[in-house]
């Protein structure tokens, strides 16, 4: 699927780089990143700026409520923190609010039969359920409901089938209704100015890889602009290249022994982990290099330290909010 074509050329608008700048952004990565934290912690920033901000769990996960400190998060949306309000995709309540509000349907209980045809037709035809996912999120926008919404979105393997619903749809159906509906959601997914894709990767092999096939394939596939990456979990730089040298000589046998005489015991250990600290830092140096180059100089690459003490997963987001927050000037 192409990018939107008009009078020939290639609708593609450069991207702004603020991540706060958009009202719509979509976070997704390789599942055990920390794409959770990420969302909340950028949600926690928006909200702390005073924004009126929206966060979305796109696959229904049920993991909201731990970094949020709140009871079990809905579809219907609440406020959790100041200015932060929460919401759980469910398809089919997505499917009766659309109704209502689209073909003027009273709103039910549920909706039964319909549902189960809906579901028989979604099997089938690609992009009908995942419309329903952009869609709401798309309206909230258009809407301006919120200053920002915040996907925490499927992981990589599954997002580019949500941002190309409207697109697939756009392509199937070239009249009526549906193609309305597309329309509008496209032009809200493909204005880089308002909405963005944030991919999130750990400084390792298998992620960063990932990431970079998942940003490919969302440059082809899709009209939604990166806005940025986050690498998360950065090991701090414990040594400068003068303490190396200083490390290496407390690595010998007298080094040890001078060293145990300061511990009042064997050095062993602790040399062994800031050996395979420095070891690990190195190792994701090459792999941040890596995808900084596949990025290019337009895109942003925020890194996220490793909080050894993270403490509860709120307070985790909280953590990262305040780094994020570092990392764009917030």
């Amino acid at each position: 699927m192409a990018p939107i074509e008009r009078d020939g050329e290639v609708d593609r608008p450069a991207c702004t780089t603020s991540l706060l700048n958009k009202q719509l952004v979509f976070v997704t990565g390789k599942g055990g990143v920390g794409k959770t934290t990420i969302s909340v912690a950028l949600a926690m920033l928006a909200a702390r700026k005073g924004m009126k901000t929206l966060l979305c769990e796109a696959d229904g996960s049920g993991d909201f409520p731990s970094y949020l400190g709140s009871g079990p998060i809905k579809y219907k949306e609440r406020e959790v923190l100041e200015r932060l309000y929460a919401m759980s995709m469910d398809t089919e309540a997505a499917l009766r609010e659309y109704l209502h509000i689209f073909m003027h349907m009273p709103v039910v209980g549920r909706i039964g039969p319909l549902a189960s045809a809906f579901d028989f037709v979604a099997s089938a035809a690609p992009g009908v359920k995942e419309i329903l996912i952009t869609g709401k999120l798309c309206y909230e926008v258009r809407e301006h409901n919120y200053d920002l919404v915040i996907v925490d979105s499927a992981a990589t393997g599954h997002v580019i089938s949500h941002l190309a619903a409207p697109q697939v749809l756009n392509n199937l159906v070239q009249v009526g209704l549906i193609r309305s509906q597309t329309g509008w959601m496209l032009d809200i997914l493909s204005n880089h100015e308002i909405t963005g894709l944030l991919v999130v990767a750990t400084p390792e092999e298998m992620p960063v890889s990932e990431s970079i096939e998942l940003i490919g394939k969302a440059e082809k596939e899709t009209t939604v602009g990166l806005v940025a990456t986050v690498m998360n979990r950065v090991f701090p730089e414990l040594f400068v290249q003068s303490e190396e040298d200083i490390f290496k000589k407390l690595c010998t046998d007298h080094g040890r022994e001078k060293l145990a005489q300061v511990l009042n015991g064997g050095p062993d250990t602790l040399l062994e982990a800031a050996r395979m600290a420095v070891e690990i830092r190195r190792s994701s140096t090459l792999h941040i290099d890596r995808m900084r180059q596949a990025l290019g100089r337009d895109v942003p690459l925020l890194n996220i330290p490793y909080f050894f003490d993270p403490g509860t997963p709120y307070e985790l987001a909280s953590k990262v909010a305040g780094a994020l927050g570092d990392e764009i000037g917030a």
